[in-house]
């Protein structure tokens, strides 16, 4: 707006035949209001300019210097200029997880995926619950098209749908599905007949924390030691043991061998809990004798060191 006034003061001046260094000197000391004098004796026309320039340019500048400092005060020039980073910064992710929702639930699975080396977005509609995350973020409505594709939708790996309201995630397992159909997606559900809704809605895995949680507290009375051993090996990683999973690919060492013959107990340390066919079923405590197909899912519990030696030897 300021600009748009000092164009058209410099341009109507030089129309009364000021030059160009005139006209804009004109101006600005009229627009600024400094006092200075004329160039020459102005005419009529010449002073009706004039007032036209002083009364749209003062409070141009006036409405500009107010905005200008409201920005510096409220802090809102730095949060946008860091806003604008974090958005360059998200728009170079690829294989992320975005993690709608920053409640109890949201903030856990986030956790959990950081320290298990994933690179996470978080996505939240209210800047001030956010403002202080060490993760990138998005403030916006994670059920609008526009914030799940500024989290960098077409380039993650997965979704965490972890809003307060069962509908709510019901419209962002929708909306993602319909922008990424293969999208793995969880999704969040309080009430135990939403589940089948968002399945049907494209939710890969719904989990009820409630559910889950109760489950776990009827572990450790009905199993202690056992619920204990996996809470631990599981969450709170005091242990030196690790549970991991690893996909067998086309080019793997281990594709078209069997257990016995691949060795991994001698050759890494670990040891195979579980083996997860393409059909999506589970064998566990696998038959030394079972043939390793490519695009199965060996489930393995070791040491760091271990796992380490089967990721290198699986990487191959």
């Amino acid at each position: 707006m300021v600009m748009g006034v000092m164009v058209v003061g410099t341009v109507g001046y030089l129309m009364f035949g000021l030059s160009f260094t005139d006209s804009v000197y004109q101006t600005v000391t009229t627009v600024t209001t400094v006092g200075f004098r004329e160039l020459h004796g102005f005419t009529t026309l010449e002073k009706w300019f004039t007032i036209f320039i002083i009364v749209t340019g003062v409070s141009t500048v006036l409405y500009t210097f107010t905005l200008a400092v409201q920005v510096v005060v409220d802090g809102e020039l730095r949060n946008f200029l860091g806003r604008r980073f974090m958005n360059r910064e998200i728009s170079k992710f690829e294989g992320h997880t975005i993690v709608c929702g920053w409640g109890r639930v949201g903030r856990a699975v986030a956790d959990d995926l950081h320290q298990a080396g994933h690179l996470v977005v978080v996505v939240d509609v209210d800047p001030e619950r956010i403002g202080t995350l060490t993760y990138p973020t998005i403030v916006g409505d994670a059920t609008l098209d526009s914030t799940l594709r500024a989290a960098g939708l077409e380039r993650a790996a997965a979704l965490v749908a972890a809003l307060e309201g069962d509908a709510e995630n019901l419209f962002v397992t929708l909306s993602a599905r319909a922008i990424r159909p293969d999208l793995f997606i969880v999704a969040r559900a309080r009430q135990d007949e939403s589940v089948p809704k968002l399945a049907n809605a494209g939710a890969d895995r719904v989990v009820n924390p409630q559910e889950l949680g109760a489950a776990r507290m009827a572990s450790f009375v009905a199993r202690p030691n056992v619920a204990e051993f996996v809470d631990v090996v599981m969450h709170e990683r005091s242990l030196e043991f690790r549970m991991q999973e690893f996909e067998v690919t086309d080019g793997s060492p281990m594709a078209g061998i069997t257990l016995r013959d691949a060795n991994l107990r001698k050759e890494t340390g670990v040891l195979i809990l579980a083996l997860r066919r393409t059909d999506g079923t589970f064998t566990t405590n696998p038959d030394p004798g079972l043939v390793i197909e490519p695009h199965q899912v060996l489930i393995a519990v070791g040491t760091d060191d271990d796992i380490a030696r089967l990721d290198a030897l699986m990487a191959r």
